[in-house]
């Protein structure tokens, strides 16, 4: 085996930020086996590519991101390709099949022997290994890929929501939470090193503990990180029919918890959610926007809608951008529904027409931006704290987030320094004097 030449590995980890964390836990698996890491595939020896496999969109950036892969490894730039992530996890077999210039395909429950098989893959087998999806470890080191100021930790993995559109239960199986003392221990770890802001993640944050402890239990969680040296706490993914009183309590009580819930709502009607096998309507729905506004004041809403659902109607359609507009979400995505094979959505035989899905997705996301040039309209003048993110040196900017700015999604706030030295991570007060195309643009003071 040649192991002492080929040590440079290249991670290209694609879609969520809870596959980022398992291509974190690899890292960590290679480094403590030797192996070193380039950020550029094309100066590697190994190039990992973590997949996602949630819609069309995803399905279609890891083939465009394998094919480049092939041809560095045509052209003699890199020797080997593995496969990791939802899509290999999905479609298993296949992908050597697909793919015969991949070197190996490994599935989710098979992360904690990744070392093992890179080993195996550089001696000469083609290694296509699955196991229980139940069995994928979510505990273990981990090497950030993040900035040092800000962690992704998954309190669980899994879906036990079976909404008629979506393959994650497929793919990642039951829904499955890790336990409280492991989170807090890796919460503690976190602090000790310099994180500032921890973002909890899972496919459904608010379901935590209810495998485990028979309770939801995110409140009491939150309540244990809260004791660590963190600044801000943020919540991702949380489904409105277990957002709890006591939840908000907390989220409202805790002065570290930032005042932001992600919240995928899909639809307002409520006879399109039932096909999706969501629950609420639009009644309820508006009740918890209320309720949320009312008692956590200036509290950011982040929610994403699927335009063309099969059977969506136009009249359905013209009521979810009413919705839109009266609930008027500071944060909004937005998905032209996908047919994903295996799901009953994709079997439904009112599928609407492609053109229509995305002509609708594009109504609601001009709306939106008009909606947050309003907002950001409305926010000039005001002061406002930015965590520090990097220095743009064609604006001659610096840019950060507010605690209304989740990484990676919700775009930058950019501002001036004046000449004072700033850092990343840096928690700076910034004035916030104009918006230029959609983007807040300040001074620090």
């Amino acid at each position: 085996m040649n192991n002492e030449t080929i040590t440079k590995v290249a991670v290209v980890s694609l879609g969520c930020a809870k596959n980022q964390v398992d291509a974190e836990m690899m890292m960590s698996k290679l480094a403590d086996a030797g192996y070193a890491f380039v950020e550029e595939p094309g100066v590697s020896d190994i190039v990992l590519i973590n997949t996602c496999g949630f819609i069309t969109a995803a399905k279609e950036e890891a083939i465009e991101w394998l094919n480049e892969l092939i041809a560095l490894k045509k052209e003699g730039r890199i020797k080997y390709i593995c496969v990791t992530g939802c899509l290999s996890e999905r479609y298993r077999e296949e992908f050597i099949e697909l793919f015969p210039e991949v070197d190996a395909v490994i599935g989710i429950a098979e992360y904690e022997n990744i070392a093992e098989y890179f080993r195996k893959m550089q001696n000469g087998e083609k290694i296509a290994v699955f196991g229980e999806k139940e069995k994928h470890t979510m505990e273990g080191k981990r090497i950030l890929s993040t900035q040092p100021h800000y962690a992704y930790m998954r309190i669980a993995d899994g879906c036990d929501n079976c909404c008629t559109y979506c393959a994650i239960p497929k793919i990642r199986g039951r829904f499955r939470s890790r336990p409280m003392e492991n989170i807090v221990e890796d919460a503690k770890h976190l602090a000790e090193d310099g994180v500032k802001e921890l973002i909890l993640i899972a496919q459904d944050t608010t379901r935590y503990g209810l495998d485990l402890y028979g309770k939801l239990a995110l409140p009491e969680l939150l309540n244990r990180l809260c004791e660590f040296d963190f600044k801000w706490i943020r919540l991702l993914y949380c489904y409105p029919e277990r957002i709890t009183d006591e939840l908000i309590s907390v989220i409202k009580n805790q002065p570290k918890i930032v005042k932001y819930l992600d919240i995928p709502m899909q639809h307002c009607d409520g006879s399109l959610l039932k096909r999706m096998n969501r629950k609420g309507d639009e009644n309820s729905l508006r009740e918890l926007v209320a309720k949320l506004r009312r008692e956590i004041p200036g509290i950011t809403l982040r929610t994403t809608f699927i335009t063309g659902f099969p059977g969506e109607t136009e009249e359905q359609f013209n009521r979810l951008g009413e919705f839109a507009e009266d609930m008027k979400f500071e944060r909004m995505g937005c998905f032209a529904y996908s047919e994903e094979e295996g799901t009953p959505a994709a079997e439904f035989p009112d599928q609407v027409d492609e053109e229509i899905r995305e002509h609708r997705k594009e109504i609601l996301e001009e709306q939106q931006d008009t909606r947050v040039a309003a907002l950001y309209e409305g926010m000039t003048g005001e002061e406002t704290e930015v965590v520090v993110e990097g220095y743009d040196r064609y604006l001659e900017h610096y840019f950060g987030r507010s605690a209304m700015y989740a990484p990676e999604i919700d775009g930058m706030i950019y501002f001036t320094a004046k000449g004072k030295k700033v850092a990343v991570g840096d928690f700076v007060v910034v004035r916030l004097k104009r918006v230029v195309e959609n983007n807040l643009i300040g001074e620090m003071i």
